[in-house]
């Protein structure tokens, strides 16, 4: 998204900059919906660890490759890796990147990732490396100046898709096949309501689950949207999600989907309501088509970030009805946003808080053991079920 507001903390209202931070290891405490059901069994709670990342720029991508290997981004070219878990963060700045904002990254190993900044024109670009971070190469630059890249998602570690906010009623969407270049297929996609765009704060605006299948969320136009593809990208549909707050600086900021049909939405508004408590959550059981209210975030204010537990999508056959596979934490979903951060151990029927977790951007987990929620003065907090 093109607005300014997306840019700094303070932007989203003095509310926000006076919340505190996480400090030391806790566990999270405190259901924030009480189930009606008195035999329902108590969420398991998470411990919280804090790490040192390196950095005091502001973090707003994490992404795990495994349980080792993690990759985080965000203000100020700056790009960090962990190849121990957390134990040791090493942070860096892009050489010629030291005014960009890495608001999205996609880790493939501990050597090859890939990086987003997000900015109007000629800001928004796409690295990648192949040697763990020492160098970086110019991918793609928009040469569009009312063009802005705001995430992106892959398939495979040649496969991806980068959403861009719309420009004369058209999506600008990008596409590589090959890991190396990239192409416009915007032509796609369905025509843009007036305005409309998607929102660039946790690199979570796409999603994409097995090789063929993403979903896209937007806002800021007459209604909010699910753009949803089944073929990689060749071809794509629009779907209202009613259930999420409208607005001219409202819509879905983050997006994922457990498998072929589950999924999960969290958005908010910018605009008046910016430290308000909104419609902010909504899940679909179709592959998107429609959406279903769940209930607000126990935390005022937009979700930026969120991320299942169980980490990344399964294969494309991986369709699981509405069983969860046996997985006891298939269907517990991580929220994260300026006001506070909060956990749903049912896709957003209840919800547990998490202490202290204020000012956080994004989130993401290789496993219920092994997740990360990463935010300002370039703080990293480790997320164990």
């Amino acid at each position: 998204m093109q607005l300014r507001l997306l840019v700094s903390v303070a932007s989203l209202g003095a509310a926000f900059a006076a919340m505190p931070g996480c400090s030391g290891e806790e566990s999270a405490a405190g259901i924030g919906a009480a189930s009606a059901n008195a035999d329902v069994r108590r969420p398991a709670v998470p411990t919280l660890t804090p790490q040192q990342s390196g950095t005091v720029n502001r973090l707003q991508a994490v992404s795990p490759v495994n349980a080792k290997v993690v990759w985080a981004s965000g203000v100020g070219g700056t790009f960090a890796l962990t190849t121990d878990g957390g134990a040791h963060w090493r942070s860096r700045v892009v050489a010629g990147a030291e005014t960009l904002q890495f608001r999205d990254v996609e880790g493939v190993s501990e050597k090859v990732a890939y990086l987003l900044s997000a900015g109007v024109g000629t800001d928004s670009r796409i690295y990648k490396t192949e040697d763990g971070g020492d160098t970086w190469t110019l991918q793609f630059q928009n040469q569009d100046p009312n063009g802005f890249y705001d995430c992106f998602a892959f398939f495979t570690p040649r496969r991806g898709i980068t959403m861009a906010d719309s420009v004369d009623g058209r999506f600008p969407v990008i596409r590589t096949t090959d890991g190396r270049t990239w192409k416009d297929i915007g032509n796609n996609l369905p025509r843009a309501q007036d305005g409309e765009s998607a929102f660039a704060a946790s690199g979570t605006c796409i999603a994409t689950q097995g090789e063929r299948r993403a979903w896209i969320g937007t806002g800021v136009g007459k209604d909010p949207r699910i753009i949803a593809t089944t073929d990689g990208g060749d071809s794509w549909a629009a779907f209202v999600v009613d259930p999420i707050v409208h607005g001219p600086l409202a819509g879905i900021f983050t997006v994922a989907f457990r498998d072929a049909s589950h999924g999960i939405v969290g958005g908010g508004d910018l605009g008046a309501a910016a430290d308000a408590f909104t419609d902010n959550v909504a899940r679909s059981r179709d592959g998107g088509k429609t959406w279903q209210a769940g209930v607000h975030t126990p935390f005022p204010g937009a979700t930026f970030g969120l991320a299942y537990a169980s980490g990344r999508a399964r294969g494309d056959d991986g369709d699981e009805g509405d069983d969860d596979g046996g997985n006891r934490f298939a269907r517990t979903v991580v929220f994260t946003g300026p006001g506070g951060s909060a956990f749903t151990p049912d896709e957003g029927d209840s919800f547990v808080p998490l202490p202290g977790l204020t000012n956080f951007w994004a989130v993401a987990f290789d496993n219920p053991r092994a997740g990360w929620i990463v935010g300002t003065q370039g703080r990293i907090v480790k997320i164990t079920f």
